[in-house]
């Protein structure tokens, strides 16, 4: 997880923390509520916690038209300290006027980091985690500006993505990736790219995060290396200890942090925060996972975690280490763990048994 806290925001005045909860689809409407549970177990360790329950999600626009309603984005931006989401259930083919609710809150607020920790559990508590690794994502661009068109060519039809990639945010998500690892033991940091291939694009961004250094010293403590994204997703799983921290444009990133959690047992279990400088959002990085919803198997670990994650950006560190060491010593026992990891445990059990040890 994070070492330190990183943008610590202004908490010693603050007697309440106001958190906008967005469940949205599917398996979020179990698991938002358990990383609730788990924040209300802190006690006096953060603010009284004050929560607003938000609408978004591809069911709110089944039913009204609209995925994201203006009213949660004006809540999250005029009332709320920071918020959890859940999960959303974004269609693979295309439905005219519906447009994803996360992607778009990420840019409204925006929140250009996603950051994944994927880190696995040792059995003994002495032992060190075989996968400890943060992935850190840009949130903003890449493909996911979401500017495509299809035209009739002489040989048929023709789809076209516009790629965008630029200098001010990938400086400023190098500058987040080297934040980050400079607080971490090994301080290294590897670059995810293709720019052999995508020249202009990936190696502006290549650039652009290699050159942070140069405007702030104190990153010249960190071991900077680079990885072509192709031979990087091979070497995650022949040999994951040699990352500790990696950067990638909104793509590569998004597939290799879902990859990762292969290595720890489930993307039930790996949280991640939407960060930018004045907001942050947790989110856990599972999808809506329809065919088990309903049935009170989700895992709430990813949710949990998500929370912690948000408090500790927001400079609570204690809460987030009590709610980190509860889950860690849930999964290391092994006794009770949901489908997903192996076991037969129901949601309201697992979260039952973390809020307990919180």
């Amino acid at each position: 997880m994070f070492r330190t806290s990183m943008r610590s925001m202004a908490t010693a005045a603050r007697k309440s923390l106001t958190i906008g909860l967005i469940p949205a689809d599917g398996i979020g409407k179990e698991v938002i509520p358990a990383a609730r549970t788990a924040i209300e177990a802190l006690g006096s360790d953060i603010p009284t916690p004050k929560f607003v329950d938000l609408v978004a999600g591809f069911e709110a626009f089944t039913r009204t038209g609209v995925a994201l309603p203006e009213e949660t984005v004006e809540v999250l931006k005029n009332e709320c300290d920071c918020a959890l989401f859940g999960s959303v259930s974004s269609p693979s083919k295309k439905v005219v006027g519906y447009s994803s609710p996360i992607v778009a809150l990420r840019k409204i607020l925006d929140l250009y980091a996603n950051i994944r920790p994927v880190l696995s559990v040792s059995p003994n508590p002495n032992e060190s985690s075989k996968v400890d690794m943060i992935v850190v994502r840009e949130n903003t661009e890449c493909l996911y500006v979401k500017q495509e068109q299809q035209t009739v060519g002489e040989h048929g039809k023709e789809a076209r993505a516009t790629r965008l990639i630029t200098e001010r945010a990938s400086t400023r998500i190098g500058k987040m990736a080297f934040e980050l690892a400079l607080a971490r033991p090994r301080k290294h940091l590897t670059v995810i790219h293709k720019s052999n291939v995508l020249s202009v694009t990936d190696g502006l961004f290549r650039e652009s995060v290699r050159a942070v250094p140069l405007r702030d010293p104190r990153f010249e403590a960190v071991t900077v290396a680079e990885q072509l994204v192709d031979s990087a997703v091979y070497r995650l799983f022949r040999e994951p200890q040699i990352y500790d921290v990696m950067v990638a444009p909104n793509l590569y990133g998004d597939i290799l942090s879902d990859a990762a959690a292969a290595l720890v047992g489930s993307l039930g279990v790996v949280p991640s925060v939407n960060a930018g400088d004045d907001f942050v959002m947790g989110e856990p990085v599972h999808g809506s996972a329809p065919d088990i919803y309903g049935q009170g198997i989700a895992n709430p670990v990813a949710s949990i975690r998500s929370a912690a994650l948000m408090l500790r950006h927001l400079g609570y560190a204690d809460a987030a280490k009590r709610i980190d060491n509860a889950v860690d010593s849930v999964l290391r026992e092994g006794q009770l763990l949901t489908p997903d990891l192996g076991g037969s445990a129901k949601t309201a059990e697992v979260t039952e048994t973390i809020t307990k040890r919180i």
